[in-house]
């Protein structure tokens, strides 16, 4: 009987793992031993709240928001800029760095990610303020008919900046992971590990671009140096997951003359 007990431990082994694999991939992950060596850390821990509070007061929202198995998930509400619960934010503020985050859309799904946000700047009913990673159902969503040039599309800087027609979202429903860096002036898109968009913030082509979109009401609009980071809360369901970044020398790139 021995070797039928061994041999029910393997597959007893091997069904552990497997969950745990799937359970790995369908939520968030802990680093590897090279992220964590090269300075990654989860700005969400899969968990709690810990590190992130409401756009609009000290405290995570009381709803709007789900935590669940790994994944964060902002559920639907109608589609109103604000939703329910809220932009939410991190705690602390970021000036340069990687930030890497997976996402995953709903049919029709208007969402983003901004960086070099000050939440003082906008304490209404909507959404704060900042540099937005659109993410965007670009099939279904008007959105993306709106603006020029495509610059309300996914992975687009929003409103001012389109993406490469190049880019390869995967299907609505299935994993996307976005990547933005942050260096300097030099602000990066990246989708599913391709490099989509690259704009350089300071410079009077991006204050033109500014003062032709709907951000020119707001005074040096992307030029904050130190800034929150957002998950957008636009009332459609759109999920988060696997949360990281990894800090870089601050001012790297920014010129002696913008320094302050």
């Amino acid at each position: 009987m021995r070797p039928i007990r061994i041999a029910l431990g393997l597959a007893l082994a091997a069904a552990a793992l497997a969950r745990a694999a799937r359970a790995d991939e369908a939520g968030t992950r802990p680093l590897t031993p090279e992220e964590t060596r090269d300075g990654w850390r989860l700005l969400w821990d899969g968990k709690t709240t810990h590190g992130w509070r409401s756009a609009r007061g000290p405290r995570f929202p009381e709803g709007g928001w789900q935590m669940r198995d790994g994944i964060l998930t902002v559920l639907p509400s109608g589609g109103g800029e604000g939703g329910v619960g809220g932009d939410i934010i991190t705690v602390d503020r970021y000036s340069d760095f990687e930030l890497m985050v997976d996402f995953k859309i709903a049919p029709g799904t208007n969402s983003g990610i901004k960086i070099f946000v000050d939440p003082e700047l906008n304490k209404g009913p909507g959404s704060s303020i900042g540099l937005e990673y659109q993410i965007l159902d670009d099939e279904r969503h008007p959105d993306a008919k709106l603006g020029r040039d495509g610059n309300r599309t996914l992975g687009s800087l929003y409103d001012l900046y389109p993406p490469s027609p190049d880019k390869r979202p995967n299907p609505i429903g299935e994993w996307n992971t976005a990547l933005i860096i942050s260096r300097g002036p030099r602000v990066e898109h990246w989708l599913n590990g391709r490099k989509i968009l690259e704009y350089t913030r300071f410079t009077p082509e991006f204050r033109q671009r500014v003062s032709d979109s709907k951000f020119k009401v707001w005074p040096n609009f992307g030029e904050l140096r130190v800034g929150h980071i957002l998950l957008q809360d636009h009332g459609d369901e759109v999920s988060f997951r696997n949360i990281k970044i990894r800090e870089l020398p601050v001012g790297t790139g920014i010129p002696a003359s913008e320094k302050k």
